[in-house]
């Protein structure tokens, strides 16, 4: 009996584990011309989304001479010192490092606050819970940039209070850097995210727990957060794409202070005097690297854990 040829469609098909479509499925004409239009369409996505990001990057090899006389997206030289200049020219180590502790932190208060709070709601359930649930639910219609006045009002008042009880210059201060992790912490999304995943861990764990004398919080600490990883590798990776490219706020706050972040300083780009387009342009560029390694590095565990997050066990 003769063994049946694949051809190159069924061959890529046979040892796919996930997805609809299956080897046997490709025998079909129609599956076949489905199939074709759907990777076109995907290409021509994914060309269009990558399109914005591959001119900036190739656009930053380039001279300001060449920016403005030679209409070419491909640069004439990939000169990599460009990039180097910029980067020490601008002290952009500084504002990297700015970034990196208001995204720690923001990744930090979003886990921890969000997870005890969907921990309040879907597993300790005290009296008034459905209340609350319900208010939470009821902050995700408000635009945030309309409570954006009194917030920055408020975070002021708190920021200055506490500043001249430390007797501390807030601006100079970590003072006017927490109000951007606190605010990672109270987030509705990412808390329903965490209250459907922790209402599919089996209850005889908490019951087991409670028996062996566990408080609320060491439940939480040694149970909940262990079992919890991929929900809280998505709420992590979200708050610090988020806190990196936040831009309105640590503006508000953070403007000509010490602890400016990246968004702030290339805002402020726009009307320096020593800077140029091409400076602008590879500003750009260092400003979008970290969201995109972080993304590369965590998008299966992100597919995963939102799957999960949405789905009650």
């Amino acid at each position: 009996m003769k063994k049946k040829k694949f051809g190159l469609l069924e061959r890529l098909y046979n040892n796919k584990a996930e997805g609809v479509i299956r080897a046997f499925d490709t025998s079909s004409v129609f599956t076949k011309v489905l199939s074709a239009f759907i990777a076109a369409a995907c290409i021509f996505m994914l060309i269009i989304s990558l399109f914005p990001v591959i001119w900036v990057i190739l656009s930053g090899f380039k001279e300001l001479r060449e920016i403005i006389r030679v209409p070419a997206i491909l640069p004439e030289s990939f000169n990599f010192s460009e990039f180097f200049t910029t980067w020490k020219q601008l002290d952009f180590g500084r504002y990297y490092l700015n970034s990196g502790i208001v995204m720690l932190g923001g990744v930090v208060c979003a886990v921890l606050f969000n997870g005890l709070l969907a921990y309040a709601l879907g597993i300790l359930r005290p009296p008034g819970h459905k209340v609350v649930f319900a208010l939470v639910m009821w902050s995700m219609l408000i635009p945030p940039t309309t409570s954006i006045v009194a917030q920055y009002v408020n975070i002021r008042r708190v920021v200055d209070f506490f500043a001249a009880g430390l007797n501390v210059k807030a601006q100079d201060s970590l003072l006017s850097v927490a109000p951007l992790w606190l605010i990672m912490g109270a987030n509705a999304f990412w808390m329903v995210l965490f209250k459907n995943f922790f209402e599919g861990i089996p209850k005889e764990y908490f019951e087991a727990a409670q028996l062996d004398g566990c408080s609320n919080l060491k439940i939480f600490r040694l149970i909940i957060l262990p079992l919890s990883r991929p929900i809280a590798i998505v709420v992590a990776i979200f708050a610090a794409t988020a806190a990196w490219s936040d831009f309105l706020l640590p503006n508000l706050l953070l403007n000509n202070g010490p602890w400016e972040t990246v968004m702030v300083r290339l805002f402020e780009f726009r009307t320096a005097i020593r800077v140029n387009d091409a400076d602008k342009l590879r500003a750009v560029v260092f400003s979008i690297i970290p969201p995109v390694i972080l993304f590369s590095l965590f998008q299966k565990q992100l597919t995963k854990g939102i799957s999960a997050g949405g789905i009650k066990g």
